[in-house]
């Protein structure tokens, strides 16, 4: 385990496999719990150190080994990706996954040796009013303190076990606070089109997006990739939302074998 301060003085917990020095892939998870309760980043990570390279799965401000009270805005969590990369040393790139891929879009211009955006599964343009008046909604019960009434909001459109899964958590719902980052940059990106933030990487952008998945998700990575200076959109094995480790893991690969050293 690795602990790394950010500026704005969080401490964050980072599991990392594979050689120091090696180009990096960091990952940035989405809206849920702790790192621990998603395994399919971890392993990945850990098939990713298997074929030389370096892999990191923080926790993100506010959950599990990065241990924070209270609302996380959302420069909390961009100081903590690029303290992460900093730390990481050499090429990183950025993995997001749902939600995260908007962290990423926004975090990525902070990382000076960027190998690469890999965006899973973006969740824009998903909801029916817009996802700045989506994000208005619930952080006006975040506001108001009705954090139970924030996540019902947040998941609008999501299987309803999802949500039932989020109750056992002994953190529930006071683990909203840790998604504010996630629907503040949802916003944001989706207002201002993600190509104000992609066109200008002179790293590859991969929309990536499961076999099996929801509907609106290939059509988002397409207009994702579109927007990038250096963009394309691709499937990869998975399902609902998770990509099946071993496939990413040669994905991440071949990105990060392209990086200079």
């Amino acid at each position: 385990m690795m602990r790394v301060r950010t500026p704005l003085g969080d401490t964050v917990g980072i599991e990392v496999h594979g050689p120091e020095g090696s180009p990096a892939a960091l990952f940035v998870q989405g809206a849920g719990l702790e790192r621990a309760a998603n395994p399919t980043p971890s392993e990945t990570a850990r098939l990713l150190a298997a074929r030389g390279f370096r892999a990191a799965v923080p926790d993100r401000v506010g959950r599990g080994d990065s241990s924070a009270s209270g609302p996380i805005e959302l420069e909390r969590e961009l100081a903590a990706i690029a303290a992460v990369a900093d730390a990481l040393g050499g090429p990183v790139a950025l993995v997001g996954h749902s939600s995260g891929c908007a962290l990423a879009m926004l975090g990525a211009e902070r990382i000076p040796a960027l190998a690469g955006l890999v965006l899973w599964e973006a969740p824009l343009w998903q909801f029916p009013e817009g996802a700045p008046a989506w994000w208005a909604d619930v952080r006006r019960h975040i506001d108001a303190g009705d954090l139970e009434g924030a996540i019902v909001s947040y998941m609008v459109g999501m299987p309803p076990e999802w949500i039932d899964e989020l109750r056992t958590s002994p953190e529930f719902p006071a683990l909203v606070h840790s998604w504010i980052p996630d629907g503040t940059a949802l916003a944001i990106v989706e207002e201002q089109s993600p190509g104000a933030f992609l066109a200008g990487l002179a790293a590859p952008v991969l929309a990536v997006v499961g076999a099996e998945t929801f509907p609106g998700m290939a059509e988002a990575a397409a207009a994702i990739a579109a927007s990038a200076a250096h963009g394309t959109a691709e499937e990869l094995p998975g399902a609902w939302h998770e990509w099946e480790p071993n496939a990413m893991a040669d994905r991440l690969a071949r990105l990060l074998a392209g990086a200079p050293r």
